[in-house]
């Protein structure tokens, strides 16, 4: 396991599949504005299905809360403690595992951002004019620490200024994988949803809980959350389908006119 800082939201890799870059600096570029819109809008098949469960998150007295913080305490093999607040909150780490399949958009410069750029959060108080496409290492692991009520889409929107995403946070969603009987069960949190109050509910096994950030695929395509350029781009792509669909029909129809009229022909007349 990766160094963990103490501060909240500080960030721990573990990878070992190199990244790579798309640039987008020539925003005039057909080509790239086309390859932009189309990561970003088709579907790629899935490998394996997302099964949903629903896990039971009994409310906790205070006394119960500090109860399931010490046996969870005594069951981790690592400094990643939980904590109690004189406030009744408690504060924690969770790791998410990022598994994007389509290429994010971070701003664009001579050379890609490093790690380092990243931790030090560089480039965020800059408007973002230009963009580059980058694909984030496979199954990237970040540690964070949050309270107790952090929200789901709090976790999302530090993940996202940790990594310099400037894609719209509504684009990903987190979710909660577990292992039963030999099934991989997955659900995806609401915005509201707290993930240190369900790590401490299952206790510190992966295999009972574990928190997954992925592209926020819900079965309609979220328009709002795409940039101006982007839906222009969305026109172009389904103009170009249009019309190569639009070719192959009358392609197949002149085919069959052909085959008809040589039919035709040959048959002798009587």
């Amino acid at each position: 396991m990766g160094e963990v800082e103490t501060p909240s939201f500080e960030m721990t890799w573990s990878s070992t599949t190199s990244s790579g870059y798309c640039s987008q600096e020539d925003s005039d570029s057909e080509l790239e504005q086309y390859f932009t819109a189309r990561t970003s809008l088709v579907r790629r098949p899935r490998r394996d299905q997302d099964e949903p469960v629903e896990w039971e998150t009994p409310d906790l007295s205070q006394a119960e809360i500090e109860q399931k913080i010490k046996e969870y305490n005594g069951q981790i093999n690592s400094n990643l403690f939980m904590s109690l607040n004189k406030d009744g909150s408690y504060t924690g780490f969770i790791k998410v595992q990022l598994k994007l399949v389509r290429p994010v958009s971070v701003p664009s410069s001579k050379k890609p951002p490093s790690l380092q750029d990243a931790r030090r959060g560089s480039g965020r108080s800059t408007a973002v004019r230009r963009r580059t496409s980058f694909y984030l290492p496979k199954d990237t692991i970040k540690h964070l620490h949050v309270l107790s009520r952090t929200r789901a889409r709090e976790v999302i929107e530090a993940l996202l200024r940790k990594f310099l995403v400037v894609d719209d946070p509504r684009k990903f969603a987190l979710f909660e994988r577990a292992e039963r009987h030999g099934q991989v069960y997955f659900r995806k949190l609401s915005d509201d949803e707290q993930p240190l109050r369900l790590r401490l509910l299952a206790g510190p096994s992966e295999k009972a809980l574990s928190f997954v950030l992925k592209e926020n695929d819900s079965g309609e395509v979220n328009w709002d959350a795409f940039s101006m350029p982007e839906l222009h781009n969305f026109l172009r792509i389904l103009q170009r389908e249009e019309e190569e669909h639009l070719r192959q029909i009358l392609q197949k129809y002149s085919r069959c006119r052909q085959k008809i009229q040589e039919a035709l022909h040959a048959c002798p007349l009587g």
